[in-house]
């Protein structure tokens, strides 16, 4: 959604002695003084070619670029698509209704949220399902009986970036403890952490038992 209005720029008319605001950051963080009714706290629906009302004002505070640069941020915002979804109103530069909503915007401004939701699930799923293979890896690597090379071949892991897979698993196993239940024990990857010797640790057989002989002498 372009809410922004190209106009020529104003550049020219620079008072002297003031400079000119050629950075997009900058010239928001001036509108959050200079026109803190609008641009100030929670974002609100600003009015339509609001940038032909702020050249207006301010002459030759900022250049074209950064201004417009500014507005289109700030228009695409989260925040300010949630505001369009829940006012009926535009507002000017001092903070006062200034024209209806139309439900084309707040219906575009649905719209666009709905896909950033949907894409942030996505790589939120994509982030989880490589933290899952890099605690399997991590499990297996504590496992395995095979040489490091092997095991990076079955893994499909170049040797030089095993190290740091290991260590980015066990980084993140110990990031999840404080999120389980309080008072549950939790149990990290198999194989004391995917730490092991250059050899497995030999199997351990039966317990042993002492038990007493048996006497088949009968008592008297």
């Amino acid at each position: 959604m372009d809410e922004v209005n190209d106009e020529k720029s104003l550049e020219g008319a620079q008072p002297a002695g003031v400079p000119t605001l050629r950075d997009a950051a900058a010239v928001g963080e001036w509108l959050k003084r200079e026109a803190a009714a609008l641009f100030s706290g929670t974002p609100k629906p600003i009015k339509l070619h609001i940038q032909k009302d702020i050249e207006a004002r301010f002459p030759g505070q900022m250049t074209k670029a950064a201004l417009t640069g500014f507005l289109r941020r700030h228009t695409s915002s989260t925040s300010y698509l949630i505001a369009l979804t829940k006012s009926a109103t535009r507002f000017d530069l001092d903070g006062q209704p200034a024209g209806e909503l139309s439900e084309a915007h707040r219906a575009a401004a649905k719209e666009a949220l709905a896909e950033r939701r949907e894409r942030h699930r996505q790589r939120e799923a994509e982030m989880e399902q490589a933290r899952q293979w890099r605690a399997d890896l991590l499990r297996d690597w504590g496992r395995s009986t095979l040489s490091r090379t092997n095991f990076c071949a079955l893994k499909g892991v170049a040797e030089a970036a095993l190290d740091a897979l290991l260590e980015q698993a066990r980084q993140e196993a110990a990031q999840a403890l404080p999120r389980q239940s309080e008072g549950r024990p939790s149990r990290a990857p198999h194989g004391r952490g995917g730490v092991r010797e250059d050899r497995p640790t030999p199997a351990r057989g039966p317990r042993q038992t002492s038990a007493k002989p048996r006497s088949d002498k009968k008592q008297g």
